[in-house]
């Protein structure tokens, strides 16, 4: 017997299983499995009525919330195509990706009306523009908001068995680097099974409850939305990052694990009131979105009182790839165990790492050959909207270009050492900008890192540090220079240390070294810059 592989069974074993349980906490709105699954099948419903047919992309622009999870589900009930939005792009991006997608449909948070009015025009498309929540104020939106069109709606549920497992169930856009921002489809199949791989390796319990600290718009929301209602947890959405809130939610809905970026993990283990609150529920913290470091990793599990590792991944992989949990019969010290639950991990099950040179034959793997990443697995993308080339050269041979340069070494652990478009290349050598940072902070001053290439009159290009120093932090370019020294080979250590008040970070606070390398490109290693 084969029954198609869709994350809709994921609900509805938690609507028949776990129906009195919780299953959502957002906004001040509390709803159980039985309910969210209802207004699940409303939503679907709901697109149906509208003449929503099968493979339609629906968008929506806003920040977490039960009614985008609800999304994740009533989207695909209509047999329609869920297009979660960047809150943080701009109107021409928006707009960019609203009519390559073909969107008929987006649903606004109130707080993003004036955007959309700003560029609504240029959207020959989109039929409907629904409110998310409170009154339709405006002439050019539905009359019903979302509650109201969802509680006229009659419930819907198709038949799970005429699924086409290998159509597309989600798509998400990449921030575009050299071109403009690319589709990504992912299917019901690469969804499903993505899910079973992520809770194998994570252990994911029953009844877990989950912080949504990453955006429910960023890479398939880290796989949340999945795998959590498969087991029947508790979804606490997380609207912006706010430390307090967060300490909040986890002392009043005792939370058991969240994900983060570096910034978001590095601000709230230095968060002055993170003392005044009861953390004991947290079980794991896992770091993903960008390299993490040692020493984050222990200042985590010190701060928390939990077990804190890497994770990695990509869009294009729905997302997660690999985590870097301890495999216990290696039997670190707490040293060296720091040391690898920095990196990004072993393969999930279901999923082969390799890496590559550059005639795609593979490397060693020896923790020393540097090549590039590839990947094949069960959550690899189906390919990108409408780009048949970029997609075939892509998924060249069958397997995954993931664009990181890594090693991986006897023990299957993958340690990303760049991405190739940050490699620095100073006087023919190559260097590893994470390599630079993650040495760097461990100096107790530094807050936050970037390491970007400037040029240099002698070597072509050398290391440049842009540092944000933690509060009340006082310390010297030079001292760092010669903390770099103590712990680097010296073609390596930053030239020079400018300090800055911030970063420059996406929507889910990691670090846009292309607007770094765009905003000091062609300057010297040793001219005055203003940050």
């Amino acid at each position: 017997m084969n029954i198609p592989l869709s994350p809709l069974r994921f609900l509805r074993h938690a609507e028949r299983q776990y129906a009195g349980r919780t299953a959502v906490v957002s906004r001040g709105e509390r709803f159980t499995y039985r309910q969210f699954g209802e207004r699940v099948g409303r939503l679907a419903g709901a697109l149906r009525e509208a003449g929503v047919r099968s493979g339609e992309r629906i968008a929506f622009l806003g920040t977490n919330s039960h009614r985008l999870l609800e999304a994740y589900y009533g989207v695909l009930e209509a047999g329609a195509v869920l297009l979660p939005l960047n809150i943080r792009l701009s109107a021409s991006e928006l707009s960019f990706i609203l009519n390559d997608s073909g969107a008929s449909i987006l649903f606004i948070d109130p707080q993003f009306m004036p955007l959309v009015e700003s560029f609504r025009r240029q959207l020959p498309a989109v039929r409907i523009f629904c409110a998310l929540e409170s009154a339709a104020e405006k002439d050019w939106l539905m009359p019903q908001n979302y509650d109201d069109w969802l509680n006229t709606a009659i419930p819907y549920r198709c038949d799970i068995s005429s699924i086409d497992e290998d159509e597309v169930a989600e798509l998400f856009y990449t921030s575009g680097t050299s071109a403009q921002p690319k589709g990504v489809m992912l299917s019901h199949r690469n969804i499903y099974l993505h899910a079973l791989q992520t809770c194998l390796a994570f252990n994911v319990e029953n009844g877990s409850v989950e912080l949504h600290t990453i955006p429910l718009f960023h890479a398939n929301g880290w796989g949340i939305a999945h795998f959590l209602t498969m087991l029947g947890g508790k979804h606490v959405m997380v609207e912006s990052f706010d430390p307090e809130a967060i300490f909040r939610f986890i002392e009043t809905e005792g939370v058991t694990q969240f994900n983060a970026v570096p910034f978001m993990a590095t601000v709230l283990v230095n968060h002055p009131k993170r003392g005044d609150y009861d953390l004991r529920s947290l079980r794991r913290i896992v770091i993903g979105g960008a390299a993490s470091s040692p020493t984050l990793i222990r200042e985590v599990e010190e701060a928390f009182d939990c077990t804190c590792f890497s994770g990695y991944g990509l869009t294009e992989t729905s997302p997660a790839l690999s985590c870097a949990s301890v495999k216990p019969e290696l039997g670190w010290t707490d040293q060296e165990r720091y040391i690898k639950q920095a990196m990004t991990g072993y393969a999930f099950p279901g999923v082969e790492l390799h890496i590559a040179g550059p005639n795609d034959e593979w490397l060693p793997e020896d923790g020393k050959a540097i090549g590039e990443l590839i990947a094949r697995g069960d959550g690899v993308m189906k390919g990108y909207w409408k780009q048949p080339e970029l997609t075939g050269e892509a998924l060249r041979g069958g397997w995954l270009r993931t664009g990181d340069m890594a090693t991986i070494d006897e023990n299957g652990y993958v340690l990303i050492v760049d991405r190739k478009k940050d490699i620095i290349v100073s006087g023919g050598e190559n260097i590893s900008s994470l390599e630079v940072e993650k040495a760097m902070l461990a100096h107790p001053a530094i807050l936050e890192i970037a390491v970007i290439p400037v040029s240099d009159n002698r070597w072509g290009e050398v290391p440049k540090a842009l540092v944000v120093l933690k509060h009340g932090a006082a310390v010297t370019e030079t001292e760092l220079i010669d903390f770099s020294r103590s712990c680097l080979t010296h073609y390596k250590c930053p030239k020079t240390v400018q300090f800055v008040e911030s970063l420059p970070k996406t929507g889910t606070g990691k670090v846009l070294k292309k607007n770094l390398r765009t905003q000091y490109e062609g300057k010297n290693a040793h001219s005055p810059i203003r940050a």
